[in-house]
């Protein structure tokens, strides 16, 4: 991969964490701050979901931590070891954990009794929202597992290439 390009996606990376680092220390207890002003009986919610969110913003977090080491093993031409599973495993966990954060979520949004000012709308839009994001979670865990089981194949073979020559 071209070092320009690497370079490139470690500025993205860099500047996702530390939008996700504003968006933790900012804007998700702002935005609760400013739910329970508007309807006060939010406030039971408010601490409970305001943790989820910004441990859920962790989780990205921590996946992208993952990718900038996996980055750094492409640029030095060590994808193909066993150390890149390590970072591999790192993001399936991370992925694993906002997903079952957004199953909780979705779980406590459908059964909960959670008071509303607009004819429960709001409640429905945050539980298609939290679906949504089980669902998109979920996919993604599946795809990097896959995508693990692809990496261990080619390391398998670049192994295996390595002691013919």
């Amino acid at each position: 991969m071209h070092r320009v390009l690497i370079a490139l996606l470690r500025a993205g990376i860099a500047a996702a964490i530390l939008l996700g680092l504003f968006g933790q220390i900012v804007v998700i207890p702002t935005t609760a701050a400013d739910e329970v002003d508007r309807f006060p009986p939010y406030e039971p919610f408010a601490a409970p979901y305001v943790t989820v969110a910004i441990v859920g913003v962790a989780c990205v977090q921590v996946a992208l931590g993952a990718v900038w080491m996996l980055l750094a093993m492409v640029r030095r031409g060590a994808i193909f070891t066993s150390r890149a599973f390590r970072w591999v495993d790192v993001i399936i966990g991370a992925s694993i954990v906002a997903t079952l954060l957004a199953i909780g979520v979705a779980g406590h949004l459908a059964l909960a009794d959670i008071p509303s000012p607009d004819d429960s709308m709001d409640v429905i839009s945050a539980l298609a929202a939290a679906i949504a994001c089980v669902g998109v979670g979920a996919a993604f865990a599946m795809l990097v597992v896959i995508m693990r089981s692809l990496l261990r194949k080619a390391t398998d073979l670049e192994t295996e290439i390595a002691g013919v020559v």
